[in-house]
């Protein structure tokens, strides 16, 4: 089923607008909320195999699709389309976070990274060479995690004291355990098999303060991929993706010693719940020097990440700018103590 959101003033396509968080009308400018959007004039229509193919409501052009594709936009006429089938049933999220920065705004944001990079190419930072900046809601799970963890450690505590001239060093040893109460909330993991797991990663953190119950129009305008992976094949990635804090969080638990040597360490992480969200994400394809980079924006707060080009020149200069100063240093010292160091 392929759904659009016209609008009730002209019968033109809406879709989700960042700024004002409404359904919105390109060529009358009209808003509707999407609490409250009349259904009368969403439209719906029928395909009936089970394809990658649609027909546009509105100009009758082929849509072909991915298998996971959610949302996208006819490619002759430009309209929005929902394809409701592969967001409803098991396949309907829970959670949705949505787009709060605007193309406009992404566009802006993204040049003005570029020009933070030290040592990345000239022609790079001007940020000028976007070939494509594509608005998507990618699938996350977030899972509420609950558990344990008992460990044991031998840990000493050293001092010394000296008697006459004699220095004298005291080790004590000490059996410590701990048994600790384990609770973590909504930790993401994306369940998309086109995105890179490390860029995503890094997009983090999102504001969960502005998750809101699923609803479809938040997705027109925007494309949008259904799950590759389910909660149960991603959670061993979460559970590695929290153990660097529960470690952490371990260390501080037994502190005040000299040394700490494990002995045991067993942790138990379970999910206790799972919510199945979709994530904005602008997807940033930047031609350079006859290659095409790909970065990604948090949509939510505009953060950036990805790897740009290096410019071996600026690498050069650093590097030689550095031995410069170091060499200045060791001249200056030389001066002060009276010396000659070469």
């Amino acid at each position: 089923m392929v759904i659009q959101y016209k609008c009730p003033n002209c019968g033109s396509d809406m879709a989700f607008d960042s700024d004002s968080g409404k359904l919105s009308c390109p060529n009358c400018g009209r808003q509707d909320n999407i609490e409250t959007f009349p259904e009368e004039n969403i439209q719906r229509k029928l395909d009936p195999e089970e394809v990658k193919e649609y027909n546009c409501p509105n100009c009758g052009a082929v849509i072909l699709t991915e298998a996971n594709t959610a949302a996208t936009h006819c490619s002759f006429c430009g309209a929005p389309v929902v394809l409701a089938e592969r967001l409803t049933g098991d396949l309907a999220p829970a959670k949705v976070i949505p787009f709060t920065v605007s193309k406009e705004e992404a566009v802006a944001a993204f040049r003005k990274w570029t020009r933070n990079g030290r040592l990345t190419p000239s022609g790079f930072m001007h940020g000028d060479r976007i070939k494509k900046m594509t608005g998507m809601y990618v699938p996350f799970w977030l899972y509420d995690i609950g558990g344990s963890a008992e460990v044991a450690a031998v840990a000493t505590r050293v001092h010394q004291y000296q008697r006459g001239d004699t220095i004298y060093t005291e080790t004590d040893f000490y059996d410590v355990r701990r048994e600790i109460d384990l609770s973590y909330l909504k930790v993401p993991a994306d369940a998309s098999e086109k995105m890179d797991d490390e860029l995503m990663d890094k997009l983090e953190p999102y504001d969960y303060g502005e998750l809101k119950d699923f609803r479809m129009p938040y997705l027109a305008g925007f494309l949008a991929e259904k799950y590759d992976y389910d909660d149960e094949a991603l959670f061993s990635r979460v559970e590695s993706k929290i153990v660097p804090f529960i470690d952490a969080f371990i260390n501080t638990t037994i502190s005040g010693y000299s040394t700490v040597s494990y002995t045991n360490k067993r942790i138990e992480a379970n999910k206790s719940k799972v919510y199945y969200t979709l994530f904005p994400v602008w997807m940033v394809y930047y031609d350079f020097e006859n290659k095409e980079h790909t970065f990604a924006m948090n949509g939510q707060t505009g953060k950036v990440v990805g790897k740009p080009p290096i410019s071996r020149a600026k690498v050069f200069a650093w590097f030689t700018g550095i031995a410069a100063s170091a060499f200045a240093v060791m001249k200056a010292i030389s001066y002060a103590v009276g010396g000659v160091l070469w």
